[in-house]
């Protein structure tokens, strides 16, 4: 069966499902769990001047600084909920990469044999727009995937 699981979470209250769930398989079948956490890349605006706002370099500073706040936030509420369970965790934040991109590096570097995550399950329009990391994820993959909903 499955002996490390990776579990990602934005801290919403969906990703918290799939917190939930992996947490609780994870108990019951005696695995290892990875927390993971992503600040994705800071938003560069496309447009400057007198077509729209400039992010400045303490812009991108201040971003970066309020990611790892609140990854450190969202993680540590995940390792408590953790021990709380009697589940053996480590978390892990990664910043400056794509949420799906940083999943299944993580999952590869750490040898996690599934991986679980929340998904909206959006659909047509709104995925198109919204884009979809789990879709992502699921595409490239090297392990199974259980997606919550």
């Amino acid at each position: 069966m499955y002996t490390h699981v990776l579990i990602a979470t934005d801290g919403s209250e969906l990703a918290q499902k799939g917190l939930d769930q992996g947490l609780s398989l994870a108990k019951g079948i005696g695995a290892k769990v990875t927390v993971m956490n992503v600040t994705e890349p800071a938003p560069i605006f496309a447009s400057a001047g007198m077509y729209g706002p400039v992010a400045t370099a303490e812009d991108i500073v201040s971003y970066q600084r309020a990611g790892e706040e609140y990854g450190a936030k969202v993680l540590t509420a995940a390792k408590a909920e953790a021990d709380r369970l009697g589940v053996n965790a480590d978390t892990v934040h990664v910043e400056e990469m794509w949420a799906a991109e940083a999943i299944n590096q993580i999952a590869q570097d750490k040898g996690c044999d599934l991986i679980v995550m929340a998904s909206h399950g959006r659909r047509g329009l709104g995925r198109l727009i919204l884009g979809s990391q789990t879709v992502d994820v699921l595409t490239n993959s090297k392990v199974p995937v259980l997606v919550v909903r």
